[in-house]
């Protein structure tokens, strides 16, 4: 059983949380025009891999908040805890948020505002 520390409460059992998948997955503007396959990987397509994977954590039984964990999948050991809409700030939890496909992906490039969509047209990476 994994030990989950939580920001707001301290360590607990993992019993007292829910895995809510994916982390930083942004959501397409609904002005944007996304072809069928690119939302379809937007809404669909979900990462599982052997290594650090960032994933999204609900303290159900406790303080009900939502928060970040860098995790390493083969071990389950946590890398990094972090407050939703941050970016991981180890190494590892940067390389894996860098090395994701999605910040490549057209949805991904569609749900930033515009100040900072830097002519990006490049499909995404699978």
């Amino acid at each position: 059983m994994l030990e989950i520390k939580c920001p707001y409460c301290g360590p607990r059992d993992e019993e007292e949380f829910s895995c809510g998948g994916e982390a930083h997955i942004a959501r397409p503007l609904s002005e944007n025009s996304l072809s069928d396959k690119e939302f379809a990987d937007y809404l669909f397509y979900r990462d599982n891999p052997r290594g650090v994977f960032l994933e999204r954590w609900r303290h159900a039984a406790g303080c009900r908040r939502w928060f970040n964990v860098a995790r390493d999948t083969l071990t389950h050991h946590i890398l990094e805890i972090y407050p939703m809409g941050a970016k991981p700030v180890s190494k590892a939890g940067r390389a894996a948020y860098n090395a994701n496909w999605r910040r490549d992906s057209q949805a991904e490039i569609a749900a930033q505002p515009a100040s900072q969509k830097t002519n990006k047209t490049s499909s995404a990476k699978r």
